[in-house]
């Protein structure tokens, strides 16, 4: 059984963070601030599409980093609107929880770099504050699955009222 996961997709980040997340992240999955991880496997796409298109697009901004333990972060505003959806995924099916439950209520967030000492993560925060703020549309949730050893877009599905999920 594959893994998968509920993502926004963060391609606008990729020039900002992309050579830092390449050094000091867990590679194969593209910038993104989890929605739901790991997501239940046999859900229909179309309880999804119903879902999320009940949530409307936004905007996201980028202006700032964060940290937890071994993990240094950029921080999505407004992160409310990137809860709903994750309380909208919990809400729906309450057997799915963010990390498994690990983390009580996690904190939305892009990762940057991981597991590395803090000194490393303040080199990487002098780089990135200079380059920061960006802003993006958040439109769409994508279902992404690891298999053979990287992750896969599996579907793709709309925020608001639009057109039917989008398979790859």
């Amino acid at each position: 059984m594959s893994v998968s996961a509920l993502v926004v997709l963060v391609p606008e980040a990729d020039p900002i963070v992309g050579s830092w997340r390449l050094r000091y992240d867990r590679p194969g999955i593209p910038a993104h601030v989890t929605v739901m991880y790991p997501f239940l496997p046999g859900i229909p796409a179309a309880d999804l599409a119903e879902l999320f298109a009940a949530h409307p697009p936004f905007t996201a901004t980028f202006s700032r980093l964060g940290r937890l333990p071994g993990l240094l972060y950029l921080d999505p505003a407004p992160s409310a609107s990137f809860r709903a959806l994750t309380s909208a995924v919990t809400g729906r099916w309450p057997q799915a929880q963010p990390y498994g439950g690990r983390y009580g209520d996690p904190v939305p967030h892009l990762t940057v770099a991981q597991d590395q000492p803090a000194e490393t993560f303040d080199v990487i925060e002098a780089d990135l504050e200079r380059r920061l703020p960006f802003e993006m549309s958040v439109s769409e949730v994508t279902l992404v699955r690891f298999a053979d050893g990287a992750w896969h877009v599996a579907e793709v599905f709309g925020l608001g009222p639009g057109p039917s999920p989008k398979a790859s």
